[in-house]
């Protein structure tokens, strides 16, 4: 038994002053200091706020090793983006660099108070087995929850692709669990997504769309329909699928996707870097279609996503009322929803029953904090420079005055002999 005291507990729902947690792997009680009865380990948090753990609801871990890679290439699209870099990249990467960008991504994505991650994986030299790996490295080692699936291509081997996905999500825990992968339209032609249609009974996809126009008008050129017409017709729109991106899709594919009962995972900070526009989330919202945020792998600080939403649809729609404090609570909170029905757990809330997934955050309110005004305090205060000095998921502390348990140095010397024998591969195909 572990307990939490003198700590303010904020978790977008309440906030609530000078107040104990008790936990073990679940929350077991919350209450005002005044009732607390000491037992087991306590933990003084005076000055902090206490906040669930975040969720990256989209993200590809492999691109752990791309930072400071010497690709050179001058890129005219997004499909040029694709070719000449990141799939020359993911086709490089084996079971050794799934597993050590694991790790790295894991132990930085925690002292950014991300506990769990939404991933969408690709590695061309390895496939059988690399769901195990990124489990095994982010959950089993760092700690972490993980949503996992690999997105198939017809860059890879297909056959290889599907048994993947479907091997490792036959399994699920509370930990970790898979989803159905897919890159996006334009990389998967109509045998494949036959393929998939006849073993995918009602398991959820994972797969970009409409990321940047290219993939609208390849699909349009090719098809004659757009990318959510194309997934509808092959029935692969099955409730609770994420849909990555959806930056150039039109009012008739929103009124499919809501209709289907799918997320939208918008990733703002890399939709600017790829200068492929960003998404409409007033068409969205006015759906009713739930959307959660992600990073697309451009690092592991999840609430950069969260300032750059907020002032990216109020510069898109040039309306200071274009997007709200309240639209980003939904968001977040959406990510929570979703991860709760994905892994059989409750998350998101600092109260009995839920998951003791939690960050211990210092605060010095320079004006007064209550219930009113607690999520603009965070918003401004916290998430512009987010560094908790402890971080648990399921109840263990992975993140202790602002330091992992392990020792990181050797785990980075590792990982960057790893990213070398990449790099060389990567020059070696060309």
């Amino acid at each position: 038994m572990k307990a939490l005291i003198n700590v303010n507990v904020f978790d977008y729902d309440s906030y609530k002053e000078n107040q104990y947690v008790l936990f073990h792997n679940e929350i077991i009680d919350v209450g005002p200091m005044s009732e607390f009865k000491a037992e087991g380990e306590v933990i003084e948090c005076r000055g902090c706020i206490v906040m669930p753990g975040l969720i990256n609801c989209h993200t590809h871990i492999y691109s752990t090793f791309a930072r400071g890679i010497n690709i050179s290439f001058d890129p005219k699209s997004f499909k040029d983006i694709l070719d000449k870099y990141w799939w020359k990249i993911d086709r490089s990467c084996n079971k050794a660099t799934v597993y050590y960008s694991g790790l790295i991504n894991g132990y930085e994505s925690l002292s950014n108070g991300v506990t769990t991650i939404i991933d969408h994986h690709a590695s061309g030299i390895d496939i059988t087995g690399t769901l195990d790996e990124l489990k095994k490295s982010l959950c089993n080692v760092v700690g972490m929850r993980g949503i996992f699936c690999f997105e198939t291509s017809d860059r890879f081997d297909i056959n290889k692709c599907i048994d993947e996905n479907l091997k490792f999500t036959s399994y699920r825990t509370e930990k970790s669990a898979g989803l159905f992968g897919m890159h996006a339209s334009m990389s998967l032609n109509d045998k494949t997504l036959k393929k998939i249609q006849e073993c995918i009974e009602d398991l959820p996809i994972h797969i970009h769309v409409a990321e940047s126009i290219e993939d609208e008008n390849d699909c349009m050129q090719k098809y004659g329909i757009t990318v959510i017409e194309r997934l509808q017709n092959f029935n692969l729109l099955k409730e609770n699928s994420i849909l990555a991106h959806c930056v150039h899709i039109n009012e008739v594919e929103a009124d499919i996707i809501a209709k289907s009962k799918a997320y939208v995972a918008i990733n703002p900070t890399s939709n600017m870097n790829n200068a492929v526009g960003l998404v409409d989330y007033r068409l969205l919202k006015e759906r009713n279609i739930p959307c959660i945020i992600g990073n697309d792998g451009l690092g592991t600080n999840i609430t950069r996503e969260y300032l750059n939403l907020f002032f990216g649809m109020k510069s898109r729609f040039k309306s200071p009322a274009a997007f709200t404090l309240e639209d980003l609570r939904v968001v977040i909170d959406n990510g929570y929803k979703y991860a709760s029905k994905t892994l059989g757990i409750k998350l998101g809330r600092i109260k009995k029953g839920y998951k003791a997934d939690m960050l211990i955050v210092p605060y010095n309110a320079p004006t007064n904090i209550n219930i009113d005004n607690a999520f603009e305090h965070v918003f401004y205060g916290v998430f512009d420079n987010f560094h908790p000095r402890e971080v648990y998921c399921d109840g263990n502390c992975l993140i202790k005055n602002y330091n992992t348990k392990v020792n990181i140095k050797e785990v980075y010397s590792k990982a960057q002999q790893e990213a070398d024998r990449l790099w060389e591969r990567i020059a070696e195909g060309g």
